[in-house]
């Protein structure tokens, strides 16, 4: 069974950085797409940022486009979301999550369980 662990949330002030990890575990995933998700309070989930297999394609969210960024090590089966310039909108729950679709997958097969980001005005 494939299992993901994030980690590296925490509390910031609007302005400040946090780099997530996320930590993939139990099977191999060569070949899979892994993406960020977040969900806030009273609303729904919602795709932040995904990147391919090989990390020649990324894909953002526009809301997030020059402030936050996606990558990954594939030897250490990892995957990151750096966030700078964090707004207190980017307040939620942040999931990773893997599918062997494509950037654009409705169906993601594994997520982790969330890691809760705070920022304070």
């Amino acid at each position: 069974q494939g299992q993901l662990v994030e980690s590296g949330g925490g509390l910031v002030q609007a302005g400040g950085s946090l780099r997530l990890s996320c930590v993939a575990s139990g099977r191999t995933f060569s070949g899979y797409v892994m993406a960020w998700f977040r969900q806030a309070p009273g609303k729904e989930r919602e795709f932040v940022a995904g990147i391919t297999w090989s990390s020649v394609n990324t894909l953002y969210t526009n809301s997030v486009k020059g402030r936050f960024t996606i990558s990954r090590y594939n030897a250490e089966n990892t995957v990151y979301l750096q966030m700078n310039s964090l707004k207190p909108e980017d307040t939620a729950v942040y999931y990773c999550a893997a599918t062997l679709g494509s950037l654009y997958s409705t169906k993601w097969d594994y997520w982790g369980q969330g890691t809760q980001v705070t920022v304070s005005s």
